[in-house]
């Protein structure tokens, strides 16, 4: 039997984005969003009000970076979530990040993330709260790669928001080798 829960915002896996931006005065910001993900092979989509310091930054700026929330650092990622940059200019620097700015678009790279996708905004459209912006680049800290230079997940540990339960968990094991499996039931 099913249990009808109505039209909610439950999806399973909800990556959990850290978006960062630079404010009119070059200081770094950052912010927590789950509501996203890959809308073309080079393009990403993030449900994202106007009202957030982080949207008046891209828009300003033209540029964002969207880096994955990690194991190790799930309550400075939370912290950029429950904050405002609207009302604590440093919250970056309080959430314990550093910032090196992406020698390709105009918006930081945060150093304690080891992945980023370093994102030009294509569109925003206020009434909807879509962002989306063209992937110029995927930046990944050597430390989280495999010995064949691949990303390797059990090293990044990237974390997804549960919206059922308001917890983050951290993605794991194996189970299947994509476009490979399902083909013994060909």
């Amino acid at each position: 039997m099913r249990k009808n829960f109505g039209a909610k915002p439950i999806l399973y896996p909800q990556p959990v984005f850290i978006i960062g931006t630079y404010d009119e005065k070059g200081n770094p910001n950052a912010m927590n969003a789950a509501w996203g993900g890959l809308s073309e092979e080079n393009e990403i989509t993030i449900c994202i009000s106007a009202d957030h310091k982080t949207t008046k930054n891209i828009v300003a700026n033209g540029a964002f970076t969207v880096s994955m929330a990690d194991a190790s650092h799930v309550a400075a990622c939370d912290y950029v979530g429950v904050v405002s940059g609207n009302d604590v200019a440093d919250k970056f620097y309080k959430a314990g990040f550093h910032d090196t700015k992406s020698e390709l678009v105009d918006a930081p790279l945060i150093d304690e993330l080891a992945m980023a996708l370093e994102c030009k905004l294509k569109s925003y459209d206020e009434d909807t709260c879509r962002l989306v912006g063209e992937i110029i680049n995927v930046s990944v800290d050597e430390s989280v790669l495999s010995e064949n230079g691949k990303i390797d997940p059990e090293k990044l540990k990237p974390i997804t928001f549960d919206p059922s339960n308001n917890e983050y968990l951290v993605l794991g094991e194996s189970v299947g080798k994509a476009f490979f499996d399902g083909l013994k039931l060909k």
